[in-house]
């Protein structure tokens, strides 16, 4: 019964030990894990913005302190002709909105501007812009005449 009892306390005396060191090396791991892990959230929410078959944006930029934003959106030029593209790129970033969404497109990333406005060459580059403001009333989208070419229906920017 000795040996039953002796062999039992050295069996627990093990098994302890086994799992402290298992959680010991648990502990380090996720401690390590979750420091890449909070890095590796904010690299992959920086290069999460919306996108689609056709277009992704760019960037986000708030207009002053207003807590409103304008999305720019950059289109393949492959389908700067497409309408579908930015009414795919208008629900995908504004079918949700209730009070204010503005998304502005074009088809060269070098001329999507850093802030919300546009220089005169950056805004002649502009392929159409949508503009939702409940408050307003408005709910607009003007193309370029280079995507549109009726001259009712464009806008040289």
């Amino acid at each position: 019964m000795k040996k039953n009892l002796i062999g039992s306390i050295f069996l627990t005396a093990i098994l302890s030990w086994s799992v402290q060191a298992l959680s010991d090396e648990h502990t380090e791991a996720a401690e390590s894990s979750e420091t890449s892990t909070v890095e590796a959230a904010a690299a992959e929410s920086a290069n999460t913005l919306p996108s689609g078959q056709g277009w992704r944006v760019v960037r986000i930029v708030e207009m002053g302190n207003s807590g409103k934003f304008v999305h720019m959106v950059l289109v393949d030029h492959t389908k700067e002709m497409d309408r579908s593209v930015y009414g795919a790129a208008m629900h995908q970033i504004c079918g949700k909105a209730t009070d204010f969404c503005r998304i502005r497109f074009w088809t060269q990333e070098r001329f999507i501007p850093e802030k919300v406005s546009p220089s005169a060459e950056q805004l002649k580059m502009q392929k159409a812009e949508y503009l939702f403001n409940n408050a307003a009333g408005i709910r607009q989208l003007t193309w370029s005449c280079a995507v549109n070419p009726d001259k009712n229906q464009c806008v040289n920017y």
